[in-house]
């Protein structure tokens, strides 16, 4: 991985996670303080908890790939220690697909005179874990990679010892 895409990925990485924080402690702030806008058409408290529960699964999921990007500089990223990232990001992936359908439900009510809506967000929701299914593959990828990897040390040291 070159080290303009690097800088590249770790600038997006860096001004997505300070907006993230930025946006959510507004909405903690908003909730705290009371000085909620709400004009009670909608209950809008759970879905900023929902919003502020989203951008944290975000966040786990930045750090994660920051720490993998981090490895694949170091040239260690096939070992056993990507796996925990990679599953961070499993996992918040899947976090924010559940927490989709928590607002695809929240929402459904909503939206009688147009179910379309409602069958469209879950569709979304569908999306999100299929995103998680793709990393769930590239993660057996990388146990292949690993494994083959750890073989090929084996067989150096042996045929070291040949030698």
């Amino acid at each position: 991985m070159g080290k303009l895409a690097v800088r590249a990925l770790r600038a997006v990485l860096v001004v997505v996670l300070a907006g993230t924080v930025f946006v959510q402690a507004l909405m903690v702030w908003v909730l705290v303080s009371g000085s909620d806008p709400e004009d009670g058409s909608l209950p809008l408290t759970p879905l900023r908890v929902i919003t502020i529960l989203g951008m944290v699964s975000a966040q786990v999921a930045l750090v994660s790939v920051w720490r993998l990007v981090t490895m694949v500089r170091r040239g260690t990223v096939f070992s056993h220690a990507a796996f925990r990232y990679v599953d961070a990001v499993i996992g918040a992936i899947v976090a924010a697909a559940l927490l989709w359908f928590a607002v695809t439900a929240f929402n459904a009510p909503g939206q009688r005179a147009d179910p379309g809506v409602t069958v469209i967000m879950g569709g979304v929701g569908l999306a999100i874990l299929g995103v998680a299914l793709i990393v769930l593959v590239l993660r057996m990828l990388l146990a292949q990679a690993v494994a083959r990897d750890i073989e090929a040390a084996q067989m150096q040291a042996e045929l070291d010892e040949v030698i």
